[in-house]
């Protein structure tokens, strides 16, 4: 558990420094960040098309999202799905802030 952890709080991380820019504007932000980790790889082009609507953003955040989507890839199977779930409480939270 300890391994999954660390591996959550470091993909995390860099997500959270962009995430503000990222989806800023975007309606479902939690329903958008969970569409690009649904599979178990990371969707790209998903998150490049996100991307692309805030271009002055875009070297900032493509390089922590690209980084995001390569450690994503190589978590285990567990760790990918324990994120998913993260995002999905932490999406039920912001429902009821």
């Amino acid at each position: 558990m300890p391994g999954h952890y660390t591996s959550l709080q470091r993909l995390t991380q860099g997500l959270r420094e962009v995430g503000p820019a990222l989806f800023h504007g975007v309606p479902q932000p939690h329903e958008e960040l969970l569409a690009l980790v649904w599979g178990p790889r990371f969707d790209r082009e998903h998150a490049l098309g996100l991307a692309a609507h805030q271009p002055e953003q875009a070297a900032r955040t493509l390089p922590a999202l690209l980084s995001a989507a390569d450690y994503f890839d190589t978590m285990a199977a567990e760790g990918q799905r324990r994120l998913r779930r993260l995002i999905l409480r932490h999406g039920r939270l912001a429902k009821q802030a």
